[in-house]
């Protein structure tokens, strides 16, 4: 599997191909005194910093403490020797949340939704050899057993994000004469590229981006934003958790955007990844394959009589293919049951293409990994880039073999990914336009399809990093 953080995020044991900046830049107040010179740095056994002045004298450091918040505020890294601190990104602080609940009045219990992403869920299912629907069950059940009141699946709330693309690229697509930047549509959903364009390329890219929210951010506009009403709780009586392939989710969740300032509430308070709830099993002393199955729950699910559904298109959620038979059909009057993808240098870049008497009408593209990443963005910066919309992931192989994912134990990463794969393509697939509860909420909770408050609640925006000098100028 890929490793823990993508390149953006990582420097040590690099494999996503990115080389980024050595500095972290987060501002450090540094405090100067006149007619000092540059100090030694000691490092103790037990991790401890001194500094050691000219007359042998030692002053212990204070570790400048990293937060998420400043992984996005800064255009350097997080490199995979610092510390870095995760305090509501963590299967433990969720375990404290319920913990609290059990022992808290009655009106200060708070309403606990896990909202479960299929890759998570192919993941599991891999590693305690049981079909995607048994992982579902029994993961239900242990969440339950902890105290968790509903669990539902992201699946549900990737309708609205394909559904939006889907939209969103037509728009785009008719007023590229007059918008420049209208096209390529880049995808959206990867927050490992999100971080990278943001800090990389800035203002160059972002107009490129889909503005569509992720299934993640989707849910919990749906969780805070219309669950907790219904169930009587204010959206900061309520707390969503997330299960993820990737822990660049986690930085996803932090974004200030995703922030109510009139609750004082994240959209999704925790995200935890499927390597994470393998801990929490094992801190249980339980096994998956041990626990008894539970009914799923249905209302934010993608189930059909106790069958799971998904979608067509991938691992990485489908973008291409959904986005490309619509505009197909929308533009064009093409109908196109069967997408052939062309894979160009290497498996992780593949190329779509719609003709009509040797005319291209729509050329579509998936690139994975950073070094195809980088890439696309040369050609763009050229005025070479010859697609209509690229679905952008950071993990090579994409999000089923995210950095967050079980590992390989006993067999190889290879081998891991293909069974995960294998049991993700297992599930009946569903066709985002014809989900009967998808429509309802379109109508109920956002007024529409094209109403201000689907705007709101479906989409996000973009910021471009400038860098910063830093006062934190040691270097190692």
């Amino acid at each position: 599997m890929a490793s823990h953080f993508s390149g953006v995020l990582q420097l040590a044991d690099l494999d996503d191909y990115i080389g980024p900046s050595q500095d972290c830049v987060k501002p450090i107040k540094v405090e100067k005194k006149p007619g000092k010179t540059a100090a030694k740095i000691r490092i103790e056994d037990d991790g401890s910093y001194f500094q050691i002045n000219q007359d042998g004298g030692a002053q212990k450091l204070e570790k400048a403490k990293i937060t998420l918040n400043d992984c996005l505020a800064c255009s350097g890294c997080i490199t995979s020797a610092e510390s870095v601190l995760i305090t509501q990104q963590s299967h433990e602080e969720l375990y404290k949340v319920l913990s609290n609940n059990k022992t808290a009045a009655p009106n200060q219990q708070k309403l606990v939704i896990v909202s479960v992403s299929p890759q998570s869920r192919a993941s599991l299912a891999a590693r305690f050899k049981m079909t995607p629907l048994e992982a579902a069950r029994k993961l239900t059940a242990f969440l339950k057993n902890l105290g968790v009141h509903y669990v539902f699946d992201t699946t549900f709330s990737r309708n609205f994000s394909l559904l939006e693309s889907q939209r969103e690229f037509v728009r785009r697509f008719q007023r590229q004469t007059e918008d420049k930047k209208a096209l390529p549509m880049l995808a959206s959903a990867c927050p490992g590229w999100i971080c990278y364009a943001e800090k990389t390329h800035g203002s160059f890219v972002i107009p490129y981006i889909s503005t569509t929210k992720s299934p993640q951010q989707v849910m919990g506009s749906l969780i805070k934003g219309h669950f907790a009403k219904q169930q009587h709780f204010s959206p900061d009586q309520t707390y969503h958790v997330t299960v993820m392939p990737c822990y660049d989710k986690k930085l996803e969740a932090s974004r200030p955007d995703f922030f109510s300032e009139e609750y004082q509430t994240r959209e999704v308070d925790c995200v935890i990844t499927t390597g994470e709830v393998l801990r929490l099993l094992e801190q249980k002393g339980v096994s998956l394959s041990d626990v008894d199955s539970a009914p799923l729950d249905t209302m934010f699910s993608s189930v059909s009589e106790e069958e799971l559904l998904g979608h067509s298109g991938g691992g990485s959620g489908g973008y291409l293919e959904h986005i490309y038979k619509y505009a197909a059909k929308e533009l064009f009057g093409i109908q196109v049951d069967e997408v052939q993808y062309k894979p160009l240098k290497n498996k992780d870049f593949q190329e779509v293409t719609l003709e009509k008497d040797g005319t291209i009408l729509l050329q579509f593209a998936s690139a994975y990994g950073f070094r195809n990443i980088q890439n696309l963005m040369q050609k763009l910066k050229r005025g070479k880039s010859p697609y209509h919309y690229v679905e952008v992931m950071a993990c090579p192989s994409g999000c089923l073999n995210g950095g967050g994912q079980i590992r390989a134990e006993g067999e190889s990463s290879k081998d891991l990914l293909q069974q995960v794969e294998k049991l993700y393509e297992s599930v009946k697939t569903e066709i985002p336009e014809r989900n009967r509860t998808v429509k309802e909420l379109y109508e109920q909770w956002l007024g529409g399809t094209n109403s201000e408050k689907a705007g709101t609640m479906l989409h996000t925006v973009y910021h471009a990093v400038e860098k910063m000098n830093s006062g934190f100028n040691i270097k190692w």
